[in-house]
């Protein structure tokens, strides 16, 4: 079911979202994961359907223009970074968008991601994202900030992760690991 999903990646992201359904955030069990510490060649962007214990989605995903170059390394909460940000999101309404179809997400950590709609950081998709692009110049395009999706997949991720579930974005991040309310389950 992982699909090069590291086990200690997966356990953090599921006890965030546990802790985040018991504090009456997602509607409903699936979970998407974005894995920014491996390069942006790979696919790093998973959705889980937890009820099921299937994998719905693995694909590539860009990071932020300043969180780095192949591997993202530096994340921001603040407007006008166009860096990404880390933490336990939640999806909310799609609508169209300069970049067409576009996935809304609320950021769920105070001063960690909590600017996200500030910031206008939603998952969209993006004609930089591809496999194409990645084995040519290993490394797929960087967005202004969001989780830009291939402009193939985003359409069909958009409308399954829609509406109240949980993105958990993680990066080795020393700071932000010891102080995330839900990976302590503190509210």
């Amino acid at each position: 079911m992982r699909a090069g999903l590291r086990r200690p990646v997966l356990e953090l992201a599921l006890k965030a979202w546990s802790c985040g359904r018991d504090g009456g955030f997602f509607e409903r069990p699936l979970l998407t994961i974005i894995d920014y510490s491996l390069p942006s060649a790979r696919p790093r962007f998973w959705v889980i359907d937890l009820a099921r214990k299937r994998l719905l989605f693995n694909e590539l995903v860009a990071h932020g223009l300043n969180s780095g170059d192949v591997v993202a390394v530096s994340f921001s909460n603040e407007p006008g970074s166009h860096q990404s940000s880390l933490g336990l999101f939640r999806t909310e309404d799609a609508y169209l968008g300069q970049h067409g179809e576009s996935l809304r997400l609320e950021g769920l950590e105070r001063g960690v991601n909590d600017r996200a709609e500030e910031r206008a950081l939603v998952i969209h998709g993006a004609p930089y994202v591809s496999r194409e692009i990645a084995l040519e110049r290993g490394r797929v395009g960087r967005s202004w900030g969001c989780p830009a999706l291939a402009m193939e997949v985003h359409e069909q991720v958009i409308e399954a992760i829609k509406g109240g579930t949980a993105v958990f974005a993680y990066y080795p991040d020393r700071h932000w690991l010891a102080r995330s309310p839900f990976l302590a389950c503190r509210r």
